[in-house]
């Protein structure tokens, strides 16, 4: 089962799994494709936006667990 942290990088969490791009959408990170979608964590991101990472990365990693 793949996993990921507040340091794994947003285009890497889209690689494992596309369909994960509707939880980074829900949160209002609506620059998927843009260039700092491949080099800034869900951390970073998670600020910029002030979005929870914690609540972001549970829904992620549920998703991936059940894929």
């Amino acid at each position: 089962m793949n996993q990921i942290t507040k340091e794994t990088i947003i285009a890497d969490v889209l690689r494992m799994d596309p369909s994960t791009a509707q939880y980074f959408l829900e949160i209002g990170m609506h620059c998927l494709g843009c260039p700092s979608a491949s080099g800034e964590s869900i951390e970073e991101a998670c600020m910029v936006h002030g979005a929870d990472a914690d609540a972001l990365i549970e829904k992620i990693n549920a998703h991936l667990a059940d894929a």
